[in-house]
């Protein structure tokens, strides 16, 4: 059951990482340090939904990380092979 919870988790996790993609690309315009900030903002929430679901702050970090890195991993792969101009 424990790691259905983490499944869980990192699919939610992962749309609030594309909801961070989607609103970056609508600010292109907008400064680095606003930027930083929106970062800072889905990740409190990334955290957040895991903390509530998962109810431990150890395994919630574990899997924030992990869902990030699959995240970055998959945006990497996909600006490479499909490149957008």
């Amino acid at each position: 059951m424990d790691h259905l919870k983490n499944y869980l988790v990192i699919l939610f996790q992962l749309i609030v990482w594309s909801g961070y993609t989607l609103v970056e690309w609508l600010s292109v315009n907008d400064r680095f340090v606003f930027k930083v900030f929106m970062f800072l903002v889905f990740s409190y929430l990334a955290i957040y939904i895991g903390k509530m679901i998962l109810k431990s702050n150890k395994r919630t970090m574990l899997v924030t990380i992990i869902s990030l890195l699959c995240y970055g991993v998959l945006q990497i792969l996909l600006e490479t092979l499909v490149p957008i101009y």
